[in-house]
């Protein structure tokens, strides 16, 4: 793949999508989205949490893709969704010139359809099937038009910015990591790894627990080799002491 990206990283903000509870084990876990922006003045979208609907009435948004059988949402308000989160950076959707699909769960695809403007970079695997994941097999949505650049393997997509191939969450689940100047590498491991116990659960429930054992630890020695800051998908600990936007880490 050719890199889709001329400047490196420069600064990374992330995203406030709102608060989930998880009916199982009763964990409130938040939901996160990151932009990225680069040496060259680039801007990079990583997913774009849950859809508008669930702001404007989470009850009858839950019961239309009975959502209820795994959680709640907890907080969701308008401020929680994408253009909101963007205009704290000062940024408006025009302003992406990459949006990144991690994987195409219901609360990482809520705005994917809102960039007709920039391509969406997203696994080969995840693309391929009928529709977007969203939630246990509804399928309620179709994929939105769009310029998509699809991902086989592992891929510097820039100078500075790598992206994992890690599937075991989802078929094509994504991970990254990061050359800050200041921070150093920083590791985003987005579902991939949900948060450090998951290790230790030997990813129990994910969609192939084998893959997903494996490529979590091929990603924990990746950040333990570039002494990377580590941030995961969902951890309810790490989710309130992370920087979000407007804040920037550097």
């Amino acid at each position: 793949m050719q890199p889709l990206l001329k400047g490196r990283p420069e600064r990374l903000a992330v995203l406030d999508y709102g608060l989930f509870q998880v009916h199982a084990n009763g964990r409130i876990i938040g939901i996160c989205g990151y932009v990225i922006q680069t040496s060259a003045g680039e801007i990079v979208l990583i997913d774009t949490g849950f859809p508008a609907k669930y702001a404007d009435d989470a009850d009858a948004a839950t019961a239309e893709d009975e959502l209820g059988s795994f959680g709640q949402v907890l907080s969701l308000t308008h401020d929680n969704l994408t253009p909101a989160q963007l205009a704290k950076l000062g940024l408006v959707p025009d302003d992406i010139d990459l949006m990144i699909q991690s994987h195409t769960h219901i609360d990482h695809v809520g705005f994917m359809h809102a960039f007709p403007g920039a391509p969406i970079l997203i696994a080969a695997a995840e693309r391929a099937l009928p529709r977007p994941l969203y939630w246990s097999g509804k399928q309620a949505m179709e994929w939105p038009d769009a310029d998509y650049v699809t991902l086989t393997g592992d891929t510097d997509i820039g100078p500075g910015f790598h992206v994992f191939l890690a599937p075991g969450h989802a078929p094509g689940q994504l991970a990254f990591m990061l050359d800050l100047t200041q921070t150093g590498s920083v590791l985003l491991t987005s579902d991939a790894i949900s948060r450090p116990a998951e290790i230790d659960e030997a990813f129990a429930g994910s969609w192939d627990e084998p893959l997903a054992i494996r490529n979590g630890a091929r990603l924990m020695a990746a950040a333990a080799e570039r002494k990377a800051m580590v941030i995961f998908g969902h951890c309810p600990d790490q989710w309130k002491t992370l920087r979000k936007a407007p804040d920037w880490y550097t």
